[in-house]
């Protein structure tokens, strides 16, 4: 699964939030990570705390453009609630690494800004 970047949401969201986009995007890219790790302590603990976790996800992502991170966090979230632990199973691989790629997208997108 490719990383999925959308300029148009960035760019949106850097006009929106103006000089604080620069640590509003650092911000962000942490909460992908602690919702990753939250998501994952709760799998098949917490079924509800994994749910929410994964749906703040796929919010975040979206806002910041991480199209392909918000896709995958989504299709947690919907396996999660309909009890598809296959599409659970091989969603969560495919996890860490978009939330690195994603970051590095973004942090990538936010230095060429400058």
């Amino acid at each position: 699964m490719s990383i999925v970047i959308d300029e148009g949401a960035l760019e949106n969201m850097q006009m929106l939030l103006g000089e604080q986009f620069e640590d509003t995007v650092h911000f962000c890219c942490s909460e992908f990570e602690r919702l990753e790790s939250e998501l994952m302590l709760n799998l098949n603990q917490d079924q509800e705390a994994a749910i929410r976790h994964a749906h703040s996800l796929k919010s975040n992502a979206a806002q910041f453009g991480a199209a392909s991170l918000s896709d995958l966090a989504k299709m947690i979230e919907h396996a999660l609630i309909q009890g598809e632990q296959d599409i659970v199973d091989d969603s969560i691989e495919k996890l860490a690494a978009q939330v690195a790629g994603s970051k590095a997208k973004l942090q990538q997108w936010v230095s060429a800004q400058s």
